[in-house]
């Protein structure tokens, strides 16, 4: 004789669902201006903003060159009225 297979989940056979997470997850999704994350999970990720900030702004500050974006004047570069000309 075979042994039938266990299932590892109830949810297939229940009809009546209260509390559980499929009906969360449905409430949420109709009630959004309810849903507020935690006060421990805001200031983590505030924190963890701050930590991203600031090894951001110090990889800038140590790599890299200091390229001049809008050197002084040089005669290299033409003027707007020279190229409208072209």
């Amino acid at each position: 004789m075979t042994r039938r297979k266990k299932t590892r989940s109830l949810a297939d056979k229940v009809t009546i669902r209260t509390g559980k997470r499929k009906d969360f997850k449905k409430w949420r999704h109709e009630n959004p201006d309810q849903v507020t994350s935690s006060r421990r999970f805001t200031q983590k990720k505030r924190q963890q903003r701050k930590l991203q900030a600031a090894r951001k702004l110090a990889r800038q500050d140590t790599e890299g060159q200091a390229i001049p974006i809008h050197p002084d004047a040089s005669g290299s570069t033409p003027s707007r009225g020279e190229e409208s000309d072209r």
